[in-house]
């Protein structure tokens, strides 16, 4: 358990963290949850490309003297981008190694590569770059709506611990490590067992650890790089040289923590991976990794899927009747807050106005760290007439996005009463669609002749009994059609099994719609009939 930063002040506050995934067949997805409430969320598909941290052997396609930068195929759709002041002062040097590692068949080595002058900060990237050469690349930012991916030349392999960087030779510690002691220690240690011709950046979680540990994880990252860089001797640009760690694990490497008590997991793979990495990062502690095995879908069973469906729409409610509009546009974020149904008289506005925006203000923190929402977030906050209002809310925003990750801006209160934030924009905002389709005409706007809803699954799972020879299956239904389905003693769901088999289940999901319905084999693979979802 830990105590929040913004809760210092009462060390009997304590908040605790659980993990939650949830393994599909086409996709992960990741919740977050503190005190059950959810407050980080990100999907992803299995066979995700161009993530943050792959590294690709890049052809340069144009350059852009106007901007300073090149445009690099790594073979996304469109062109990456790559500016002159991502090539690192070391680009030269990296160069050179590259040219020895393509054209050589012995293998060289970083140690002994030699370092050439940094390039000109103020240079042009027409001086060290020409169409049609090969670099080494990083994705820095993911394709996000039209834009193709974000590069850097400078090279990083992040651990637990430590950042690896070739090419370099310096040693930073976190300015989150506030003990001078530590510091210095830490520095020390490093120099005394990083790589020639390495830079390490040392992380927050590396405080108080011994150099073993820093010592094993620093023979893993050079290990890593020395194993995937031999593959461009193999291959041809555009290319993938190094896949960043599974979302699963990445997402754990960056905020692991001791408050977390418990880490779901439905999927045996990725449990035993999940497991695995606890245990190297935090021997003993392998226990908090759990299988879920239960029938309901495992963000059911966590209460995630209510939270999900009423957290991500155009208007979010958050107390005593007030609520935000969330809403998106090319240039930035905006959301707006409300009062609702609060008090309006004279004497009590400007206290109502305190008590709603110092609320909306924690909400804000919890949904930009939930949808992931980058650039410029612009906040309409009630109006305030007391100056001493505007600082405390400035100050108390400042205490509710302390835990964030990404990095932010907070401005404060300009005299129109806006707040301006600027957070990092890595990956693309989550997007979940909340609406359902009307049951009746499935969004279509047109209504055909039905029978009975049940007796239409009735057919289906005769056709997959009879037709498609299909014994063990699961039926997934919408919480209430399910109720219904289950209902009595001589309910329909046994009078389903008498009929065709007894080993079918059925599952309420509360991610389905009305009467939205899916069947999945024991594998939790989406049996698909390839028959229409209308009721006829």
């Amino acid at each position: 358990m830990y105590i929040t930063r913004s809760d210092k002040l009462n060390p009997f506050f304590i908040v605790i963290s659980e993990l939650v995934v949830d393994v599909q067949p086409k996709e992960i997805a990741i919740a977050v949850l503190e005190d059950k409430s959810l407050v980080e969320l990100q999907k992803e598909g299995r066979n995700v490309s161009f993530a943050v941290g792959d590294i690709y052997l890049g052809k340069v396609k144009k350059l852009m003297p106007g901007l300073n930068a090149a445009f690099i195929d790594v073979g996304y759709k469109k062109d990456a981008f790559l500016h002159y002041q991502d090539l690192g002062p070391n680009f030269n040097s990296q160069q050179k190694f590259l040219k020895q590692v393509l054209s050589e068949s012995k293998k060289p080595s970083l140690s002994k590569a030699q370092m050439l002058p940094e390039i000109d900060k103020d240079g042009s990237i027409s001086d060290v770059l020409k169409a049609g050469q090969e670099v080494f690349v990083q994705i820095a930012k993911e394709p996000i709506s039209t834009k193709g991916p974000r590069l850097t030349s400078e090279l990083s392999f992040a651990g637990r611990y430590i950042v690896l960087i070739p090419f370099s030779d310096k040693v930073s510690v976190s300015t989150k490590i506030k003990s001078d002691e530590e510091r210095a220690r830490l520095r020390q240690l490093i120099q005394s067992i990083k790589p020639k011709n390495c830079s390490v950046i040392v992380r927050t979680s590396s405080e108080g650890k011994r150099v073993a540990e820093l010592d094993h994880e620093m023979k893993t990252l050079t290990k890593r790089w020395e194993d995937y860089i031999l593959k461009s001797t193999k291959l041809k640009a555009p290319a993938l040289v190094y896949e960043e760690t599974a979302r699963t694990v990445a997402l754990l490497r960056d905020i692991f923590n001791p408050s977390f008590q418990h880490i779901h997991v439905n999927n045996k793979e990725v449990y035993d991976n999940v497991r695995d990495y606890v245990n190297l990062i935090a021997p003993g502690r392998e226990d908090i990794v759990s299988q879920y095995t239960g029938e309901l879908p495992i963000f059911d069973n966590f209460g995630i899927t209510k939270q999900i469906k009423s957290l991500f729409g155009r208007t979010v409610t958050y107390k005593s009747g007030a609520y935000l509009i969330i809403e998106h546009t090319e240039a930035m974020h905006v959301i707006d807050v409300n009062s609702g149904n609060r008090s309006k008289s004279s004497d009590a506005q400007e206290k109502t106005a305190i008590d709603v925006n110092t609320s909306a203000a924690d909400e804000i923190a919890r949904q930009l760290r939930l949808r992931d929402l980058g650039g410029i977030i612009v906040i309409d906050f009630i109006d305030m007439s007391e100056p001493v209002n505007r600082q405390k809310l400035h100050e108390h925003m400042l205490k509710a996005m302390a835990n964030d990750r990404a990095k932010h801006n907070i401005l404060p209160l300009s005299k129109f009463g806006l707040m301006q934030i600027t957070r990092q924009r890595v990956r693309p905002a989550m997007n979940v669609n909340t609406s359902e389709n009307c049951p009746t005409c499935f969004g279509t706007g047109k209504i055909k002749p039905s029978i009975l809803f049940t007796d239409s699954l009735e057919g289906k799972i005769d056709c997959l009994v009879n037709q498609y020879k299909v014994k063990k299956f699961t039926l997934n239904l919408h919480p209430y059609v399910a109720a219904f389905v289950n209902k009595g003693i001589f309910s329909l769901k046994w009078k389903w099994k008498l009929k065709y088999t007894r080993k079918l289940t059925v599952i309420p999901d509360q991610s389905l719609g009305f009467l939205e319905y899916k069947f999945y084999d024991p594998e939790r693979n989406e049996l698909d009939m390839k028959e229409e979802k209308e009721i006829k």
